[in-house]
């Protein structure tokens, strides 16, 4: 454990120095646990198009406590209480709210431990650590989970508007390179306030509130729903699900023993929650359990599993259409039967180079906890009601967009 004897300085290339002081919060940051965020990336497989996206959770992470920092302070400000143990919790709950993140993040989500999110493990680590830590982080998960008296603490953790949203989009968009992304969080935390234990945002700050939004929309279909990036880590899935099936059929396929472990078992939530040692095991994992097997896999005597390792170390991606509605039944049976044909391929195995699916983004879902503004006559307006510049159908109308990936046979 680390000494609490001093306090730390981080330099951020966001924000500058982060200050942290001695206590938990550092030796939380120093266990092996969270240690590991620097080998979990932040944007999965986005460096393939965005060579600087290189950035990682560890880094999302500090910004965020960073942000809440800044929060509870203008919040204490504006004259609300939030005492010591409070601002720690949350700033503990902030600090573990991505800790549950797998190798490549949202990528492979789904793909290493079924359908298991990652909040679910976050709330598992914390619930490790809290055992650890002998209930010093009981508040936090409270928090966390809000369970919490004072609501607006958790909704500091995960709303709408909360410190990870505007952590990740300033940050995201420094790393890629792609200027849509950059918001005024500084602005947007000055004008926090608190109304019946919920956060509103001052009327002076609408205008930053809007461009957030608009931020948000445009980073989704530049940079995380990225056509290129959609080929990328939908063929890493693929591979993934190719390692499973040959070890189910014990075929010998080189893993670490952690990534071992999740290709050969279907772990549930229950098994996490009744066996604290399958959660360390997922401790083990990050993304250089992946490309090792990748650099190997290209050599495997397996053809699909092969050809498409080849392809992510190499770059050579699978080329993809994407569109606005459904492609053809039609255009994809000929796209298979030509890449069957071309490569040999039997019926089972054309799937994992011929696929299509849907993905979809809106800025704003006004089903869950709204963004309300706090007029300067005192009342409160829900965003859509406070904007003259965006309307409820452009901030809250889910875009879909179909897409189908298939090999490059020229």
């Amino acid at each position: 454990m680390l000494s609490r004897k001093k306090d730390k300085i981080i330099n951020d290339p966001i924000y500058g120095f982060v200050h942290l002081e001695k206590g938990i919060i550092l030796e939380l940051i120093e266990h092996p646990f969270f240690q590991r965020l620097r080998r979990i990336s932040q944007l999965g497989l986005s460096y393939l198009v965005y060579p600087g996206a290189y950035h990682t959770r560890f880094h999302h992470a500090i910004g965020c406590i960073f942000l809440m920092n800044k929060a509870i302070d203008q919040i204490r400000k504006k004259g609300h209480s939030i005492t010591g143990k409070e601002a720690q919790a949350v700033c503990i709950a902030i600090l573990l709210h991505d800790i549950g993140h797998g190798p490549f993040s949202h990528a492979l989500e789904k793909s290493i431990v079924g359908n298991i999110t990652h909040e679910t493990l976050s709330l598992l680590f914390m619930q490790d650590l809290n055992k650890q830590f002998k209930g010093e982080l009981t508040l936090a998960i409270q928090i966390f989970k809000d369970e919490y008296k004072k609501r607006f603490l958790h909704q500091l953790v995960s709303s709408q508007l909360d410190m990870d949203r505007l952590d990740y989009l300033k940050r995201d968009s420094f790393y890629s390179g792609v200027q849509e992304g950059v918001i005024g969080t500084e602005r947007i935390i000055n004008m926090l306030n608190v109304v019946d234990d919920h956060l509103v945002i001052e009327e002076k700050g609408i205008y930053s509130i809007e461009k957030f939004l608009i931020a948000r929309r445009l980073m989704y279909w530049q940079v995380y729903l990225h056509k290129t990036v959609l080929s990328a880590e939908n063929t890493l899935i693929k591979i993934l699900k190719r390692a499973k099936e040959l070890i189910s059929d014990d075929k010998e396929v080189f893993t670490t023993p952690a990534l071992f472990f999740f290709l050969e078992k279907k772990c549930t939530k229950k098994d996490f929650e009744n066996n604290p040692d399958i959660l360390h095991q997922f401790a083990k994992l990050d993304d250089h359990d992946i490309i090792s097997a990748l650099k190997q896999w290209q050599n495997h005597n397996d053809f699909v599993l092969s050809t498409l390792s080849k392809n992510i170390i190499n770059r050579q991606l699978l080329k993809i259409e994407i569109q606005n509605k459904p492609f053809s039944q039609k255009a994809i049976f000929d796209s298979r039967t030509a890449v069957m044909k071309k490569l040999n391929l039997n019926k089972e195995e054309v799937d994992y180079f011929v696929f299509s699916d849907k993905v979809s983004n809106s800025a704003y879902n006004y089903g869950k906890a709204k963004i309300n503004i706090l007029m300067k006559d005192g009342s409160i307006k829900e965003l859509k009601d406070a904007s003259d510049q965006l309307s409820s159908e452009i901030t809250s109308r889910k875009v879909n967009k179909f897409f189908v990936c298939y090999p490059d046979l020229r």
